[in-house]
């Protein structure tokens, strides 16, 4: 007679035969690669003790191409929930030891499931990637797998956040789920993102090409910009998920946590020295921030990605906000394609998570060039003025210095939305500099001169004082007030403060129609 003991007795032993993926030979040789485990990267991520699987019993139901003869333990995936920092999320985590992680009917089942279970609950998503793509034994419900996995990466988007880590391979079909979800991170040398391969494009075009050169996390955070983040190993990627978690809210209907910090003199008269008085030398925005933010809570995202312009989450008064800032080391700050969408992009996840937007503006306009041009900039310029427009979350500009053109307009405005808008008196704020401008107003009155030299200068002081300086601006209630420099900071407590509560609401409508 069978008791209840051996019972449990097998079900433990059914556990640890999951719980062993692929076995010891195929563990040892994703160590061999420099990488973890399924499992060993759930223990790294999630608070310790915390973590509960689901499904960890489900296989494939395929019998050809010899399947049938193979055992997949949790079909390749492992899926559950836990806590990073006490806050429960849902996750999964390819294993790459059982069918090299490649994504079959119940694979893809299993993460849908637990998708949908992260949505009902309000919980943030995380998925660990390590696949080699579609299960090409399993045919067509592979790839309807895939589908599954894109519909709720796109009806969740901007309701919980999601978020993607890839750990090996990510090709094929796998790359769009990662592209829909807010935020990606890769892990240098062990990780890489393609639609096509290297032995297939080298087929197709000749081309010939490494795995890290084609999709490497340096080449998806510098020059695609599909990437946010980079880490050099997988302990240091899991510590800066987890970061990044303690700035989001749970879900769209929270606001973020908001974090105990000591009262400190929030005056900061060291700000006068850190932006040059000449409005074009360079300096980095990054020291401002530094001035600004709480003390090291500056997360810098896309980092090395369309450098002239710097976002990222800090925390000031331990209030998460969303910083979008102009870069005058690079480009002289202005605007281009691709950080067009880096700033559209951050802007649009601020206002789907409740996160107040500070903007730090010193901008000479938009980039200017016959590639731009036919590249789209005006189309992907377009992006930021809808982002900013669309928002509704609190809205803060401070002008540090130059505010030129359209760029003025898009980079948060009062015209289209801001709440506030400072700005430093050394400001200018015009439809283009003072140099340029009196160039083309006075052009002939300087020809004419005998000394067109002194004539041009006069007349740039002459532009400077009538329309680029900061008080037109206010005269004209474009600038809500002109600010002592080393009072920013306690400009942007007292105004978020202010703004807590906004409320603002926009057209009823199923959704806009942003320029992509």
């Amino acid at each position: 007679m069978i008791d209840i003991y051996e019972k449990i007795n097998e079900l433990y032993d059914k556990r640890r035969e999951v719980e062993l993926g692929g076995g010891d030979q195929r563990i040892e040789k994703q160590h061999e690669k420099g990488k973890l485990t399924a499992r060993e990267r759930i223990d790294l991520l999630v608070d310790k003790g915390t973590f509960v699987e689901l499904s960890p019993f489900i296989e494939h139901r395929t019998n050809d191409f010899g399947l049938d003869e193979q055992k997949g333990p949790g079909d390749g995936v492992v899926t559950g929930y836990g806590k990073v920092n006490g806050r429960p999320i849902y996750l999964f985590s390819q294993d790459f030891t059982v069918f090299g992680g490649a994504l079959g009917e119940m694979h893809a089942k299993k993460i849908a499931n637990v998708m949908d279970l992260a949505a009902k609950n309000g919980t943030p998503f995380v998925g660990l990637n390590d696949s080699g793509g579609a299960r090409i034994q399993e045919g067509v419900v592979s790839l309807d797998g895939y589908g599954h996995i894109f519909y709720r990466n796109a009806i969740y988007s901007g309701v919980i956040p999601q978020i993607s880590v890839i750990m090996g391979p990510c090709a094929g079909g796998a790359v769009y789920s990662p592209a829909i979800t807010d935020f990606v991170f890769m892990v240098e040398k062990t990780s890489q993102m393609f639609i096509t391969g290297p032995k297939v494009i080298e087929t197709v075009t000749g081309e010939k090409i490494s795995a890290e050169d084609l999709g490497g996390a340096h080449v998806h955070n510098s020059i695609s910009g599909n990437a946010h983040f980079e880490s050099a190993s997988e302990q240091e990627v899991l510590e800066e998920v987890q970061k990044l978690l303690s700035y989001l809210p749970q879900n769209n209907e929270e606001k973020p946590p908001i974090l105990a910090v000591e009262d400190e003199n929030d005056y900061r008269p060291d700000l006068t020295d850190v932006i040059p008085f000449d409005a074009i030398r360079p300096y980095d925005v990054r020291k401002v921030i530094e001035q600004v933010a709480d003390a090291d809570s500056f997360m810098e995202i896309q980092k090395n990605f369309a450098k002239n312009i710097v976002v990222g989450f800090a925390r000031i008064k331990g209030e998460t906000v969303g910083l979008v800032c102009n870069q005058p080391k690079v480009m002289a700050g202005g605007l281009d394609i691709n950080s067009s969408d880096k700033a559209a992009r951050f802007i649009r996840t601020c206002d789907s998570f409740n996160i107040p937007i500070i903007t730090f503006e010193d901008v000479t306009g938009f980039f200017p060039g016959v590639k731009q041009e036919h590249g789209g900039i005006i189309r992907h310029g377009a992006k930021i003025l809808y982002a900013y427009s669309e928002a509704t979350v609190p809205k803060l500009t401070v002008i540090l210095r130059k505010a030129y053109g359209g760029a003025y307009v898009a980079l948060n405005s009062k015209s289209i939305g801001a709440d506030l808008v400072f700005a430093w008196p050394n400001a200018e704020i015009a439809v283009m500099g003072p140099q340029g401008a009196a160039n083309i107003i006075f052009a002939k009155e300087i020809q004419n001169s005998d000394n067109p030299e002194l004539v041009r200068q006069q007349k740039i002081e002459e532009y400077r004082e009538k329309f680029a300086n900061p008080y037109v601006a206010a005269s004209r209630g474009m600038v809500d007030d002109v600010i002592d420099p080393r009072e920013t900071r306690i400009k942007i407590i007292q105004a978020l403060e202010m703004l807590r509560n906004k409320k603002e609401s926009r057209p009823y409508k199923k959704h806009g129609n942003i320029p992509l």
